[in-house]
């Protein structure tokens, strides 16, 4: 599929029915911290955990697709409720299909938050492609939102609350914790 040349034409926001998330430089700021015994980890924000449970309370389903191999991001996402985790992905792009076949959803009811050349092709075919402000240009060219806050300091959860407010039903997030 070429880049396109024309500006994209305007997602349908209440079509959007699924969000699928890269991990590194989205919800992380891209860094690895490495002990001097080889374990590696991540650090994630709590901004975007918040965030992702108030799109699952809305009725709405998440799935990470992460070319990057980390057990930090399973353990994370579990805690979360998420449960369609893929990491150590060579071909988003398939990874992308099979998630779509498997929440029974066309790329047009997704919307996609990536930041790097991995995550080109779900941003193009996305209903909703979203970057984080330091996602590389290519991204951003194809991008209809680029979050206000930076990866991995509730970059996700802005895109969240974008959606929902756009969808009418962040009041009712809100409502449910003025019980």
């Amino acid at each position: 599929m070429p880049f396109p040349s024309e500006p994209r034409p305007e997602p349908n926001i209440n079509d959007i029915r699924l969000l699928v998330l890269d991990v590194d430089g989205v919800l992380t700021d891209g860094s690895l911290f490495v002990t001097d015994d080889g374990i590696a980890s991540k650090r994630f924000s709590i901004l975007d955990g918040a965030g992702l449970v108030y799109w699952k309370r809305a009725g709405f389903d998440v799935a990470i697709i992460s070319g990057h191999s980390a057990a930090s991001t399973v353990t994370r996402m579990l805690t979360l409720g998420i449960t369609d985790v893929q990491v150590g992905v060579k071909d988003k792009l398939v990874a992308f299909e099979e998630v779509l076949a498997r929440h029974h959803v066309t790329a047009s009811q997704c919307a996609v938050m990536g930041d790097d050349l991995l995550d080109l092709p779900l941003l193009l075919r996305a209903g909703l492609a979203a970057v984080p402000p330091l996602a590389h240009e290519s991204c951003k060219r194809l991008a209809h939102y680029t979050a206000t806050t930076p990866a991995g300091h509730g970059a996700v959860r802005d895109l969240i609350e974008y959606l929902l407010k756009r969808k009418g039903l962040w009041d009712g997030i809100v409502e449910t914790y003025l019980r």
